[in-house]
Order: C-alpha cells, then sequence, then structure tokens
C-alpha cells in the first residue's frame, strides 16, 4: 500500500487550523506539526537518486 502524502498533508495543515491557541501547548503543537508536515512534503516530493553514466574521454590527437 503507498501512502498518500497529499492526503496527509491536508489533514495536518487542517489540524495547525485548529491550533490557533496563544498557551503554550499549542505553540508547542504547532511547532511538531510543522516538522511533520515538512517531512511529508520533502517524502511527497522526493526523487529516486540518479544513475551517473560516464562520458567516453575524448582522444588526445597529437
Amino acid at each position: 500500500m503507498k501512502s498518500d502524502f497529499a492526503a496527509a498533508h491536508l489533514h495536518l495543515d487542517r489540524a495547525c487550523h485548529y491550533l490557533r491557541g496563544d498557551d503554550e501547548t499549542s505553540r508547542t503543537a504547532l511547532a511538531a506539526l510543522d516538522l511533520v508536515i515538512e517531512a511529508v512534503a520533502t517524502a511527497q516530493y522526493a526523487r529516486p537518486e540518479a544513475e551517473v553514466v560516464p562520458f567516453p574521454a575524448a582522444s588526445k590527437r597529437a
């Protein structure tokens, strides 16, 4: 089963919307959610590492 990063991002954004209090717990929770949202976005847009193919060296002419 593949992860639905877009849906996860949407729900995390929605959670941030509900944590708009001025108390320390809300601020701490928002900071933690920001880190999770960043991790989800990184995973969502990650690309596999490309394979580098060496280019043949040009022959030297004398």
